[in-house]
């Protein structure tokens, strides 16, 4: 697995990293994210209000379900799926005493779930869910899934033969509330954020397990400020539809984004969910008004950035007053925002991003990210 220091480096092919990936696991995309949340009612009202996602499905007392209630939420090619326990033995509970709301499902969307689960068992991957066909009067979907970092698994989705609005025991949501949506298209990537020492051993699960490549390598170097680091490696798989960044500490002054996510959400876990949009000023506006709150970035930024990345086609006064960044590589440039954290504790927070040619994952921003990571960490006493 060839390594990558730095987008300085960005003279390779992607088609090369591309073809390092061994597709004996062919992923066709992202089929949902789900997520165990406290108050699942609450929070699909939060995504569909601040987010513009759409009501889809449901599941829960009203549909058979007992022991907890789920609500599908979609936008462009996302769903999200939020769901919370109903009674006070549900293993779910486990996972919330533990990490507060957060992503417990990364579903990826695959020709043969058997296939997928026997390769990835047989290569070293530990069972979460055996292979299981769900049937109702729209069809069948076959699910099986595997663990990965921390509490995370994988759940490999077949629905080739279903027809319904989502899986076999969901109902169609139909919701007299139903704000605009924002732009969204798909997820563009998912950060998974792991302890010190872990990133190279899950970097290679993804490449032995999975068959995906190293798309490129940040370390300590790529990734610092004054108090704080992180390295990270980009694993993606053969198409380049599914991209996880893995992330753990560095040793710096202080304390960094990555020990402080690891302490709060007690474990690895998912750290970021990264969504495009063909149109990050009309995305950003829309959340903006809605309520949604952004990371700060320091005014002096856009003084030089141009110098940097050179000509682009928006409005960099537009850009500085809604707090959005823009770095540039071989390929083209992108434009990117955080959001703050949108739960209490500082784990769970989402990106957005607009690609214009570029691949990478905006280097040329991540002085400027961290600062504003760090200020936030300092008004929470965590630095």
């Amino acid at each position: 697995m060839e390594t990558l220091t730095g987008i300085s480096n960005y003279n390779y092919s992607l088609e090369k990293i591309f073809s390092e990936a061994d597709d004996f696991l062919p992923l066709l995309g992202t089929d949902y994210v789900e997520l165990y949340v406290g108050n699942a009612k609450q929070a699909a009202h939060f995504y569909k209000t601040a987010f513009g996602f759409q009501s889809l499905a449901y599941a829960g007392l009203e549909t058979g379900v007992r022991d907890r209630a789920s609500y599908v939420l979609q936008q462009g090619k996302i769903r999200l799926v939020l769901t919370t326990p109903l009674t006070s033995d549900s293993p779910l509970n486990d996972h919330l005493r533990r990490h507060g709301d957060g992503v417990k499902v990364i579903a990826l969307w695959v020709p043969d779930a058997h296939d997928a689960f026997e390769q990835t068992v047989g290569r070293g991957a530990r069972p979460f869910l055996e292979p299981t066909i769900e049937y109702d009067e729209n069809g069948r979907v076959v699910r099986s899934g595997i663990h990965t970092y921390g509490d995370t698994v994988h759940i490999f989705v077949e629905r080739n033969d279903y027809r319904g609005v989502f899986l076999p025991g969901y109902e169609k949501w139909d919701s007299e509330y139903n704000p605009g949506d924002t732009g969204l298209k798909y997820i563009d990537h998912m950060v998974g954020n792991v302890d010190w020492g872990q990133m190279d051993h899950w970097a290679k699960f993804y490449h032995d397990v999975m068959g995906f490549a190293n798309l490129i390598s940040f370390d300590d170097k790529d990734i610092s400020t004054k108090y704080s680091a992180l390295m990270s490696k980009v694993m993606t798989n053969g198409n380049g539809r599914i991209k996880f960044p893995i992330n753990e500490p560095a040793t710096g002054l202080k304390k960094s984004q990555i020990e402080e996510y690891v302490d709060f959400y007690e474990g690895p876990g998912c750290q970021h969910i990264a969504v495009a949009t063909d149109d990050i000023v009309f995305t950003v506006s829309e959340m903006r008004k809605r309520g949604v709150e952004f990371l700060h970035v320091p005014g002096t930024y856009y003084d030089t950035v141009l110098d940097r990345v050179g000509e682009i086609d928006e409005d960099l006064r537009r850009l500085k007053d809604l707090g959005i960044m823009v770095d540039r590589d071989e390929e083209g440039y992108l434009l990117q925002i955080f959001t703050r954290p949108v739960e209490d504790r500082p784990t769970l927070f989402f990106e957005i991003i607009q690609r214009k040619g570029a691949k990478s994952f905006g280097k040329g921003n991540f002085k400027a990210l961290f600062e504003s990571i760090e200020d936030e960490q300092r008004r929470r006493g965590t630095l």
